[in-house]
């Protein structure tokens, strides 16, 4: 009997050794692993990557188990919109977008007149994301995408997608894939760009031949401005607009899809009066937010879709539209008194 214990617990000892050593040539890099090897093959085939610099880059690559945690459980699917609301009108940002739309006026002017886009939704993008800069991720973003794209099944697809966009800009804009960082998901910079983002949207601002979203305001601006424009931004139309509710309002048409799919005119006849004047034929969706106050409706207008392409969540949209009013007011607020 002693003897098959110890038999046993050599056993036991040797599969813990080699449990461990597995799992520290895991953490030790990506090379190996069967989806990185996919990619690899195909980089190598599609664009003419050298498979032993993949090799060599992804052997540096860490899974980071701080992301897969913090991808399941973001904000936009855990709070309600009153406690959402609070992170981003919490009395402050409101006041540093101020600072920073005076700090950066000139590219904030030239890039709402090229691109149609208001300063203070620009500036309150960039608050919502990073708080004008001060917090914009401390993960090596090879490191994130790796691990989303080759330990995260649920959207394996979409980050390894990502995954080949950062691989290319990063020899398009000469930089070293391992040194750039960003959020636990792989956004980037001021405006926390996805790869594809910036591939697609990220422009040079300031004529230096680089679009660098990391360091420099003026690109980020102009960035985060060209986005908006190639996303469908219809300058002067309103975003929102508080619905007062009739009694035979029909609350199942609220939150059905975030792609406007009524118009004004039947939200109208549904129940649903808007408190400003928006045409009739304007297209809408109908948005049900649970503030301080109790349920909230709100009749969502092409530009409100427009801010959701940038994070596809209604309270996202109206953090940004309600932070960027509260900007412009103490921002003019401002100029009058000076």
């Amino acid at each position: 009997m002693m003897e098959t214990l110890k038999k046993t617990a050599k056993l036991g000892l040797v599969m813990g050794v080699s449990l461990l050593t597995a799992a520290a040539a895991q953490a030790k890099g990506y090379e190996q692993h069967p989806l990185a090897q996919k990619l690899i093959g195909e980089m190598v085939a599609e664009d003419d990557f050298s498979k032993a610099e993949l090799e060599a880059l992804f052997a540096q690559a860490e899974k980071k188990q701080s992301i897969l945690d913090a991808i399941s459980r973001p904000a936009e699917r855990t709070l309600q919109w009153k406690s959402y609301r609070k992170i981003f009108l919490d009395g402050k940002r409101a006041g540093k977008g101020v600072k920073f739309w005076q700090d950066n006026q000139a590219a904030l002017t030239e890039a709402s007149e090229k691109y149609g886009v208001p300063p203070e939704i620009i500036v309150a993008i960039i608050g919502v994301e990073t708080r004008y800069g001060r917090i914009m991720g401390s993960y090596r973003v090879l490191d994130a995408l790796s691990t989303l794209a080759f330990d995260y099944p649920k959207r394996s697809k979409f980050f390894t997608k990502e995954l080949k966009h950062y691989l290319r800009l990063t020899r398009e804009q000469q930089q070293d894939p391992l040194a750039l960082k960003g959020s636990y998901a792989g956004a980037m910079g001021y405006g926390q760009f996805m790869p594809s983002s910036f591939r697609a949207y990220a422009v040079d601002f300031d004529g230096d031949n680089i679009a660098d979203i990391w360091k420099n305001k003026r690109d980020a601006i102009g960035s985060v401005a060209n986005y908006f424009k190639n996303h469908g931004w219809r300058q002067g139309e309103p975003v929102v607009a508080r619905a007062a509710l009739e009694s035979n309002f029909n609350s199942e048409l609220a939150n059905q899809s975030l792609k406007p799919k009524y118009t004004v005119a039947s939200l109208r006849e549904a129940g649903f009066t808007p408190l400003i004047d928006v045409p009739s034929d304007s297209e809408s969706s109908l948005v049900k937010l649970e503030g301080a106050k109790g349920t909230e409706y709100w009749l969502g207008l092409h530009n409100f879709y427009v801010i959701t392409r940038y994070n596809h969540s209604r309270m996202y949209a109206m953090a940004v539209y309600q932070l960027a009013q509260e900007i412009r007011k103490q921002y003019d607020a401002a100029n009058t008194e000076a």
